[in-house]
């Protein structure tokens, strides 16, 4: 049986997920659901999810805010402290806040909500997205049946970083009703395919619990670098440089940021204030009747927040019939306030698995141009592989970030 098979007979208006079908059809069908006074190419359509574009201008504001009862032009109003052209270009500075009218607008029907988180790239570079809506009481959720324009908060913690109009920072996912999510539903899944495996490409029982546990590797397996900590006070980093397919690696490695390599101990400490990229010790796996996603901060684990970009699209570490034998979870980790001492094989993340409404007809991988299918420890695609990286590496970690397209 097709793993595309799993779990047939779909209601075309069956709770989950929506796929790229559907979301398709609420751009170019008849009844329009999302608006663009631009044309949306079909390469915003991802699996889940659809990118969002940044507007022609953005609000520098001297606070986050939700605006509750009030608009978000009030608001800004209140706490605007400049206005910024993006058509040909700005940057955005470290730790200031951002606001900008995104390009798409939306009419959802009364049983569709949304929910948005930043796309992988953006998370990598230690950029924090949150999508707003008019009157909102929370960030990223967009309320059933909702209709009207969307608004991005922009904060780049580490970097400067060189934004324009057309940019896609963001992604957002359609869900229709309340579709159920559930640690009974999560193993039934785990008994007809793996979900996780092993370096060397074996099967490994997952640890479910609250979502599908994630620990974070500090040895290596057989690499001398474990994580990357960002550098501040760097030159501005052009989004933009990672478009043309021909120089997907713009910058050197070692400029921004400082290697982390392996201990005897297989253990590090994550200081306050600083970014980190790390990766998982499990490869995971999402079928491409299910999505994930990954739970950004847990007490329970320690005062850390793991993954901004936490969006897992069908077929992440699977394929279409599960030729893939998992890929690593990249981990985007900050400590809190303490310093915070992490081991190897700590439970860092859960991901939570949410069923698809209907089989999207295309699924994560290189094929529609996905970045991170068979990643290992990689930063994002702004900076160069391997030997050209502009970084002392021994040769095993060219496995760490093999050459890739340049979508996420």
């Amino acid at each position: 049986m097709s793993n595309l098979e799993l779990f047939p007979g779909m209601d075309p208006l069956a709770t989950g997920i929506l796929p790229s079908q559907i979301i398709r059809s609420y751009i170019f069908g008849d009844t329009r659901r999302i608006i663009s006074p631009v044309p949306i190419d079909d390469s915003q359509i991802q699996p889940a999810s659809i990118d969002l574009r940044l507007g022609h201008e953005a609000f520098q504001v001297s606070a986050s805010f939700l605006p509750g009862h009030a608009t978000i032009g009030k608001k800004i109003n209140d706490l605007l402290i400049r206005k910024i052209r993006l058509d040909d270009s700005a940057v955005f500075e470290p730790r200031s806040v951002f606001i900008v009218p995104l390009i798409e607008s939306l009419r959802l029907p009364s049983d569709v909500s949304g929910r948005a988180n930043p796309k992988s790239t953006t998370g990598r570079l230690d950029i924090f997205t949150r999508l707003i809506t008019e009157t909102a009481t929370e960030f990223e959720s967009v309320p059933k049946g909702y209709s009207g324009p969307l608004y991005l908060e922009v904060v780049s913690r580490t970097f400067p970083v060189r934004v324009r109009t057309g940019m896609k920072l963001n992604q957002l996912r359609f869900i229709r009703g309340n579709p159920p999510t559930s640690d009974g539903r999560l193993a039934k899944l785990a008994e007809k395919v793996n979900l996780a495996y092993d370096d060397d490409e074996s099967p490994i029982d997952p640890r479910i619990e609250r979502g599908l546990s994630v620990s974070v590797d500090l040895q290596g397996n057989g690499s001398s670098i474990i994580a990357y900590k960002a550098k501040r006070g760097m030159h501005p980093i052009d989004l933009d440089k990672a478009i043309d397919l021909e120089k997907v690696d713009w910058y050197n490695v070692g400029d921004f940021w400082e290697v982390v390599p392996v201990s005897v101990t297989r253990d590090h400490t994550l200081q306050p204030g600083d970014f980190y990229i790390l990766a998982s010790r499990e490869r995971i796996r999402v079928p491409p009747t299910y999505a994930a996603e990954m739970v950004p901060f847990d007490p329970s684990f320690g005062e850390f927040r793991v993954h901004y970009a936490g969006f897992f699209d069908p077929g992440f570490g699977f394929g279409i019939e599960g030729e893939i034998p998992g890929t690593k979870a990249v981990l985007e980790v900050r400590a809190h306030e303490l310093p915070i001492l992490l081991e190897d094989g700590q439970l860092v993340g859960k991901l939570i698995y949410h069923k698809m409404a209907q089989t999207p007809d295309k699924v994560y991988g290189r094929s529609i141009g996905s970045s991170y299918q068979q990643q290992g420890l990689a930063l994002s695609k702004q900076f160069k592989r391997g030997a050209s990286s502009g970084q002392i590496a021994s040769p095993q970690d060219a496995i760490l970030a093999p050459p890739q397209l340049v979508r996420s």
